[in-house]
């Protein structure tokens, strides 16, 4: 596991916040749609006591961070993975990508789900997971590809 990468904590629910809109907005959706998914971009401090959370920082600004929760003995969810679109194009994605794949590989689980952006499908597939059913989105004729990797023991 990467030392640059740390345990959140509830203080950082605000800028988690921030970069987790300013992330989702880069893929150029529109403000009225943006708007309607804010609620559902906060990072509450909630969130953070109650999920795994890790951020990546750049001195003292975070840059980056993932969060997934264990689904059953068997299976964790990756449910955030987000980089600063102004840090993007740099392999960070990789970088916290292959810090939670170490990290869940100790928690000898067989299966990592999540539900992808459609503008990112592709980067999950260069880390071996397959898309294996589809999610209506809010917005019209817009699917979220369901996807899943399964680890070895």
């Amino acid at each position: 596991m990467n030392d640059l990468i740390q345990k959140a904590t509830p203080k950082d629910s605000e800028e988690l916040s921030n970069l987790t809109f300013k992330s989702k907005a880069h893929w150029g959706y529109s403000k009225d749609q943006m708007e309607k998914w804010r609620e559902d971009l906060q990072v509450s401090k909630d969130y953070i006591q109650n999920n795994e959370v890790y951020l990546l920082k750049d001195g003292s600004q975070i840059i980056g961070y993932y969060s997934y929760f264990k689904n059953s003995d068997s299976t964790v969810k990756l449910d955030n993975i987000f980089i600063d679109p102004d840090h993007m194009g740099r392999g960070l994605g990789s970088v916290l990508m292959n810090d939670f794949i170490a990290r869940i590989n100790k928690l000898h689980v067989s299966t990592i789900t999540l539900d992808a952006e459609p503008h990112a499908e592709k980067f999950y597939e260069k880390f071996g997971f397959s898309t294996i059913d589809q999610l209506k989105s809010s917005i019209p004729d817009r699917y979220l590809p369901v996807m899943e990797l399964k680890l070895n023991d």
